[in-house]
């Protein structure tokens, strides 16, 4: 991964600082890292594992939102996708939507995700 903040060195993973970072940054760089870990064939084995990983990817948001993330029979990812955009403390869901996409992907399972960024 590239930022213009940090510069890669030879262990993987491992980053040097090269400029100051404020938090926008660490958030922005954090979402990038959370993406891959939820790019199609990742294997989702445990709850934990999709919250974290959301957690990060709607952090931000100033709106509500429900996603999915498909998956196969073997809890691996075929899709992530924003499927409904609310607002800041209510989000319209339809199942029918749901159902639909869950078969046109062949999912064999789901994981449902709504944020609350009003508050819990």
């Amino acid at each position: 991964m590239t930022h213009s903040k940090l510069l890669a060195v030879k262990v993987a993973g491992t980053y040097h600082v090269i400029s100051p970072i404020i938090e926008a940054d660490i958030i922005t760089m954090a979402k990038r890292f959370a993406r891959p870990k939820l790019a199609k064939g990742r294997k989702i084995t445990q709850p934990s594992q999709a919250f974290k990983h959301m957690q990060l990817l709607l952090k931000d948001y100033e709106h509500e939102v429900f996603s999915v993330l498909f998956l196969d029979s073997q809890c691996r990812v075929i899709r992530f996708e924003e499927l409904f955009r609310g607002t800041i403390d209510a989000a319209r869901v339809y199942p029918r939507e749901v159902l639909k996409d869950a078969l046109a992907y062949n999912a064999a399972e789901v994981i449902l995700v709504h944020n609350h960024p009003s508050g819990p």
